[in-house]
């Protein structure tokens, strides 16, 4: 009987539908296990290869924690709403929801033929009402909260509006936009409007003037990851830097607990370490620059305090409102220049592009307050308005970006040096010499002999006593900004009254997007929503334009999944309680940063408040790798239409040009194929080599620009979803990167081919034995099971295939077909082949699914030689082997040794003057 992948495969997914087989509900009598994807966003090109790794991987390690008595959680769902749908309703006039319809049975078309372990009457989208029915509850929630930082938590707003009553912001340690100070008097002095603009500088949600990412030809803000050096990613546009008027999700106010949180998660170092630099916590000294001439003081935030004497110069975020306060005249077309064009720069781009400088002079001084020296300011888009101050004092003695701007504009670069043995004293007396070879200022104060530790420790003492500043810790960390001019979006449950924002009724919940004439903004500039008819609330009242982005809809998916038909909250408490968290997370590095930092806010919230039992969401998260394209070359003779063959090409001037690599074959190329491929190539010619045509090839991104992308229908159409799975673990290591290279898929094929082929006769008949198996036989099954669990758990996918494809081979060489190996085998290689293994547990005679197979148990005896193969020599030269039991006594094995056949031509005639036995190594016997 033939393994009819094609068959086999329709069969079980069919049946596995039919059965419900991956249903799962909760059930106290077994413990949980919550395996978890980066959920899709489906565009209209579906999946390539690349895009299963991590699918795959997870429904393994699924399976693995089925078998083996788990009661496991693994959805999918679609992160559904998004820009590129919304680019192509204005191209098409086709409404959005339909494109992304349409995508999404294409997407789910494909996963089903690839045979995951997904409970789809799970599955959510982001663009459903009743999903963001959620995201609008939690940013209400949001809206209605504030942070404490005394309690470390958030806390209804109301408590707030009480403890402003009481006594104002005295005593009070609250996360804020600035630093406000009031009396209860003064409080409740103001107006209604006054209070609510006093509140937004507390809320969790809240508006604000913010420095964005805008893009004028698509109508709005767009994330720092859809923009690439000024560009958009999407289409190609301009993108300026512009203030605009956004929703903010405080997420700058769980730092430090996201700090704290990474104590307490199975991530790896490399990740947690991104993480810890994106939030970004600094302890230093803030201080006041007062300007020269002028009321104004500038609040700078140094790590460094004890290199205030190394301040050559002051630097000002672009965005600081400073600039146009400070600037001169003579310096104001200069400055309005460079502002125009640092427009143009995202804030990441500004941050990562370290080596390219730039900057102007304001025109302005500042005085260092501890010196009492003029120092210029300048502006420069190296410092952010959103981290410290948007102040700096640049030391270019002792910091590398401060030392390039310095190089640059021919600034002066002076090095604190604190000689040892000096006495302290005041700074105020510290006398500067400086070195005009090495750039060094010489200080004979207060810090002398002191370590760098010390003397930031000493300097921010100084620096209290002396009332110009005080300590801070800071965090690089920004609120998120939470507001997208788009249509195809979560609607804001907000409405405005008298331009204040107010959140809409509960029971009013979900707002559903409006229907609308064009997904364009407005003539007047609004978002699309403007063209909404009647897009006002309680007939009286406007609604919110903006929509809010991408990450509303991912921050909280994963609780969802635990209980997605609950209309009466986002997830139930028995749900959750049972849930708890994901044990097991597995999604792309991109994620490594936004997403993660999110996700893990949104549910540090919900957690303050009771909503969900556990603080951190993800406790194991595994990053996959890239599946990379293996891209293929033709060799276009340089002016004419003629190709010569790689191993030809040296004869000839050539350009290489892409090929589809799905017109090539083990990088031999299909002419007809490909003179049908292009127009241009119908009349083409080709120089060959041995009668075949031979491209060239390199790793690259898969892409479509490139033909190299791979449609995993292809694959399953002439090998199986089974082999697909193998060969994509088998790949190589699931957290590295690796090429796509159909070359070796064959041999996984042939691998399934052979496990098939255990179970069948010479006529092709199933038979398996009943007989008990052989020592050899139950060692390499049992080998198989030891390496194969081990690897599982270390998510060491490929050398489990390795370690199947050495068992079959040994059980095939045995000519195995014992139930007693057959069966365990079966369940074992269930996970990673599900399809062959349905149909090969039915063919056994077994009732139910593979699925609830217990995974075999390793037994170590299997593994215990009995025998060992002597080596025996004669002299020291080693002449022949004996094969003798492990415990037999070294009487036996001498008596054994004398009477071997092959001994005698070495003993004729001499005397055996002694055998030397060392147990389970050697036998030497010495005749003379």
């Amino acid at each position: 009987m033939e393994y009819n992948f094609k068959a086999i495969e329709e069969k079980w997914q069919k049946q596995w539908v039919k059965d419900k087989t991956y249903k799962v509900d909760i059930d106290k009598n077994r413990p949980k296990f919550y395996v978890l994807d980066m959920f899709p966003y489906p565009s209209g090109a579906g999946l390539h290869v690349g895009h299963p790794l991590g699918y795959i991987a997870s429904d393994i390690y699924s399976r693995y924690k089925r078998s083996n008595g788990f009661n496991v959680l693994h959805p999918m769902g679609y992160d559904a709403y998004g820009l590129p749908a919304e680019q192509y309703a204005i191209q098409t006039g086709q409404h959005p929801a339909i494109t992304t319809e349409k995508n999404l049975n294409r997407y789910r078309e494909q996963l089903d033929k690839i045979g995951f372990c997904y409970d789809w009457d799970r599955e959510i989208r982001t663009c459903e009402p009743d999903y963001y029915h959620w995201t609008q509850w939690a940013f209400m929630k949001m809206f209605d909260s504030y942070y404490c930082n005394q309690a470390k938590q958030a806390r209804p707003i109301c408590e707030l509006k009480e403890a402003f009553c009481s006594v104002g912001t005295n005593g009070l340690d609250l996360a804020g936009t600035e630093d406000l100070e009031f009396t209860a008097g003064e409080w409740k002095a103001k107006s209604a409007k006054e209070q609510d603009e006093i509140l937004l500088n507390y809320r969790l949600a809240y508006l604000a003037d913010t420095m964005v990412n805008w893009c004028p030809a698509l109508g709005t803000v767009l994330a720092n990851d859809e923009v690439k050096e000024g560009i958009s990613v999407r289409g190609g546009h301009p993108v300026e830097q512009k203030i605009m008027r956004q929703w903010l999700l405080r997420v700058s106010a769980y730092s430090e607990r996201l700090l704290e949180g990474l104590d307490n998660v199975d991530w790896t170092d490399s990740l947690k370490e991104i993480q810890r630099n994106w939030i970004g916590k600094s302890e230093g000294a803030e201080m006041k620059f007062k300007v020269k001439d002028s009321d104004i003081e500038m609040d700078i935030f140094t790590t460094r305090a004890d290199t205030v004497f190394g301040v050559t110069f002051m630097v000002l975020a672009p965005e600081s409102e400073l600039v146009q306060q400070l600037t001169t005249p003579e310096q104001k077309e200069a400055v309005e220049a460079y502002l125009e064009e640092t427009k143009k720069r995202t804030e990441r781009e500004r941050q990562s592009e370290v080596k390219k400088v730039s900057g102007v002079f304001s025109g302005a001084y500042a005085i260092n307050p501890l010196s009492g020296e003029e120092i210029p300011i300048w502006v420069g888009d190296y410092v952010l308005a959103g981290y410290g101050t948007g102040a700096i004092m640049a030391v270019p003695g002792h910091d590398s970006r401060d030392f390039a701007f310095a190089r640059h504009f021919n600034l002066p670069i002076l090095q604190v040096v604190i000689p040892e043995g000096e006495e302290a004293t005041d700074p105020a007396t510290w006398e500067d010499s400086k070195d005009s070879k090495a750039g060094t200022m010489i200080n004979s104060g207060f810090l002398n002999g002191l370590s760098v530790p010390e003397a930031i420790a000493q300097t921010k003492e100084y620096i209290r006593e002396k009332k110009v500043g005080d300590v801070k810790v800071n965090y690089r960390l920004r609120d998120a900004i939470f507001s997208r001019q788009r249509y195809w979006g979560e609607p804001f449950p907000v409405y405005y009254k008298d331009n204040m924002p107010h959140m809409v009724d509960e029971a009013d919940l979900p707002l559903q997007l409006p229907e609308i004439d064009k997904f364009l903004p407005t003539e007047s500039g609004e978002p699309p929503l403007g063209r909404a008819k009647n897009w006002v609330y309680k007939d009286a009242y406007p609604l919110e334009l903006n929509t809010m982005p991408g990450f509303a809809g991912s921050s909280a998916y994963y609780l969802r999944y635990m209980d997605p038909k609950n209309d009466k909250a986002l997830v139930g408490k028995e749900a959750n309680e049972y849930w708890q968290d994901v044990d097991l997370y597995i999604g792309g590095t991109e994620h490594a940063t936004g997403h993660l930092i999110y996700s893990r806010f949104w549910n540090k919230f919900l957690f303050d408040y009771g909503y969900i039992v556990k603080d951190e969401p993800y406790k194991k998260l595994i990053n996959q790798g890239m599946i990379q394209g293996r891209s293929n070359f033709v060799y276009r003779i340089n002016g004419t239409n003629k190709f010569v063959s790689l191993n030809l090409k040296g004869d000839y001037e050539t350009t290489a040009i892409h090929v589809d690599v799905n017109i090539v074959s083990n990088d031999v190329l299909d002419i007809e194929k490909f003179q049908n491929w292009n127009p241009e190539y119908k009349d083409a010619e080709f120089i060959l080599e041995d009668g075949k045509y031979v491209c060239g090839w390199a790793v690259e991104k898969m892409s479509k620009s490139m033909f190299n992308v791979v449609n995993p229908d292809d694959i399953i159409e002439d090998y199986g979803a089974d082999t697909l799975r193998l060969y994509e673990m088998f790949l190589g290591p699931l957290e590295q990167s690796k090429p796509w290279d159909t070359n070796g898929i064959d041999g996984v094929h042939k691998f399934l081919r052979k496990t098939w082929r255990l179970f069948f006769n010479n006529n092709d008949e199933f038979e398996v034995s009943d007989d008990k198996a052989s020592k050899d036989e139950l060692k390499t099954l049992h080998k198989a099971i030891r390496k194969i669990t081990d690897d599982i758990e270390k998510f060491s996918f490929n050398t489990c295939v390795s370690a199947f494809m050495i068992c079959v081979n040994e059980l095939g060489a045995l000519k195995c077909n014992k139930r007693e190996i057959l069966e365990p085998l079966t369940a074992l290689l269930a996970p990673f082949a599900p399809h062959l293994s349905e149909e090969l547990w039915s063919l056994l005679g077994k009732t139910g699914t593979v699925c609830d197979a217990e995974w075999p148990e390793f037994v170590a005896s299997h593994l215990v030689e009995s025998t060992f193969s002597y080596p025996v020599s004669f002299n020291g030269k080693m002449r022949f082997k004996l094969e003798m039991p492990v415990d037999a006594p070294n009487s036996e094995i001498e008596e054994a040794v004398k009477n071997h056949e092959s001994a005698q031509k070495w003993i004729e005639g001499k005397t055996i003057r002694k055998i030397i036995i060392v147990p389970k190594k050697i036998i030497n016997v010495v005749v003379g």
